[in-house]
C-alpha cells in the first residue's frame, strides 16, 4: 500500500486510514461513474475507510448515494473486503411516523434498508446521525445489541452528539456489557472549534475515535479568498461565511504562502496533528480533489506554525471548565 497512514478506530482494535472518505456529492454532484473511478483511486491510495449515509443523494427516501457505493461493491476485486464502510441511521427516509430517528423499529428498518442498498451483509461502522432526545438508551442499544448478534453491524458510533450525551451512552452500554459507542463524527476544523470545550474530552475520556466532518469549513479553508480573486463563483452560503470571515481567512492565507502550502493542505494537516483526531473526512467531487489531498498527510507543522494558526483561529480556549472558568 503507497504512503497511506493508518490508525486504531478509538479503543478498537480497527485500522482505518488516517483520511476517511466521504461520498455525500455522490450521485447530487458527482456521477456514477467518477465516483467509481475515485473510490478506485482512494483504494489505490491505500484509502480503506469511506463514510456514506442512508439520507445522502438529495432524493428523499431513495438512498441515492449507498447505491452508488453498493453498485461499486458489486463490481467484486476485493472493493468490499478492502472496505471500511460507514453509514448513518436517523434521518427521515419516509412520510410515515416511524420512517426516521432511532426507535428500535426504524433502526432494524433502515439498517436491513441500507445493506440492501450497499449490496453487502455487514457495515462496519453503523454512526447514528444525530441524537434522538425522544429515545431511551435502554431501547437503542437493544437495538444496536441486536444487530451485532445477528453480525449485521459490527461497530456502533454517533454523530452530532455533544459531550454528555456520548457520557450517557457509554455508561448505559457499560451496564449492559456492550462495547457502547467507539466514535464520533462533528463538525471540527480551524474555524469551528467548540468541540473542544467538552465533546473532545469526552471521546478521550471514553477511547472514541474522532472523525471530523467539514474538515475546510465547506471551502472556506480551500483558497476561499484566492479563488475568488480568480473569478470562481462560490455558492451562496460560502459567499457568506467568506464575507463574515474575510479578515480572518486572509490571514490565514497569507499565512500559508509563507509557508509555501495550500490553504486546504494546512486545514487538513492541522486536524491531523489534533491527538484526538482519527481521520477527517475529505468529500472530494473529482479525482483531482482526491489526489490534492495527499499533501495533507506529509505536511508537518512546526509548533510555532501551530501556534500562529491559534492565534488566527482561537479556539473556544481549551477543555471546558479550564475555557471559562479558573
Amino acid at each position: 500500500i503507497p504512503f497511506m497512514n493508518y490508525t486504531q478506530l478509538g479503543r478498537t482494535g480497527l485500522q482505518v486510514s488516517r483520511l476517511c472518505l466521504g461520498t455525500m456529492n455522490f450521485g447530487p454532484l458527482t456521477t456514477e461513474a467518477d465516483s467509481f473511478a475515485i473510490m478506485d483511486k482512494a483504494h489505490e491510495l491505500g484509502i480503506n475507510f469511506f463514510d456514506t449515509a442512508n439520507v445522502y443523494g438529495r432524493k428523499p427516501g431513495e438512498g441515492v448515494t449507498e447505491q452508488i457505493v453498493g453498485r461499486w461493491f458489486a463490481q467484486g476485486g476485493g472493493r468490499r473486503e478492502k472496505t471500511v464502510i460507514a453509514t448513518k441511521v436517523y434521518g427521515k427516509m419516509s412520510e410515515w411516523p416511524n420512517g426516521s430517528r432511532l426507535s428500535a423499529a426504524h433502526i432494524k428498518r433502515a439498517c436491513e434498508d441500507s445493506l440492501r442498498r450497499l449490496q453487502t451483509d455487514v457495515i462496519d461502522l453503523y454512526q447514528m446521525h444525530h441524537v434522538d432526545r425522544n429515545t431511551p438508551w435502554e431501547e437503542i442499544w437493544q437495538a444496536m445489541e441486536q444487530l451485532v448478534g445477528e453480525g449485521k453491524v459490527i461497530y456502533i458510533g454517533s454523530s452530532n452528539f455533544a459531550g454528555w450525551h456520548i457520557a450517557r451512552a457509554n455508561g448505559v452500554a457499560a451496564s449492559r456489557h456492550f462495547l457502547g459507542l467507539v466514535s464520533e463524527q462533528s463538525l471540527y476544523n480551524l474555524n469551528a472549534r467548540m468541540i473542544e470545550l467538552e465533546v473532545i474530552p469526552a471521546c478521550q475520556a471514553l477511547g472514541l475515535g474522532l472523525i471530523p466532518w467539514s474538515p475546510l469549513a465547506g471551502g472556506l479553508l480551500g483558497g476561499a479568498l484566492k479563488k475568488a480573486e480568480q473569478g470562481r463563483r462560490a455558492s451562496e452560503a460560502a459567499q457568506k461565511a467568506l464575507d463574515k470571515h474575510r479578515p480572518k481567512i486572509e490571514q490565514y492565507e497569507a499565512f500559508c504562502e509563507t509557508l509555501g502550502e495550500q490553504p486546504a493542505d494546512v486545514g487538513l494537516a492541522w486536524l491531523l496533528h489534533q491527538p484526538a483526531v482519527t481521520a477527517p473526512i475529505i468529500g472530494p467531487r473529482t479525482l483531482e480533489q482526491l489526489t490534492g489531498s495527499l499533501r495533507a498527510l506529509e505536511l508537518k507543522l512546526a509548533p510555532e506554525s501551530l501556534k500562529r494558526l491559534d492565534e488566527i483561529f482561537p479556539g473556544p480556549g481549551g477543555a471546558a471548565p479550564e475555557a471559562y472558568a479558573w
